[in-house]
């Protein structure tokens, strides 16, 4: 029988290469009159590591980003140190000002098992 541990690696491994192909990141702008926000979404489980499988009532190993980073033209302006006390597929606004058009929005992640995405996004308005 496979236990829940082997398992979860091997939805890991999916999940990796259905990374590799598609960014769990989302990123959107909004113009405003004196700023741009910016929408972040993360597709990630955020497991903190004392939940218990339903099933078999085994602890779900930690699973959670640890480091968010936003660039604007390459400059880091947000760095974000997080933890496991963040909900599923967390979500991020901000506002920055001095944002032109052409200018590019990166945002990046990493987490506790060494796995990371990035997006990219181009202002057009």
């Amino acid at each position: 029988m496979i236990g829940l541990y082997e398992k979860l690696l091997f939805y890991q491994l999916i999940a990796t290469a259905c990374l590799a192909a598609m960014s769990s990141i989302k990123l959107r702008s909004q113009p405003l009159a004196d700023s741009t926000e910016i929408r972040v979404l993360i597709s990630h489980p955020m497991e903190n590591g004392r939940n218990r499988d339903a099933v078999s009532g085994e602890l779900i190993p930690a699973h959670f980003i640890e480091q968010l980073t936003i660039q604007l033209n390459e400059v880091t302006v947000i760095d974000v140190d997080m933890a496991g006390s963040i909900a599923k597929n967390p979500f991020f606004s901000f506002r920055l000002k001095g944002v032109v058009k052409g200018d590019k929005i990166r945002a990046v992640w990493i987490d506790n098992q060494q796995l990371s995405d990035s997006a990219e996004l181009v202002i057009n308005e």
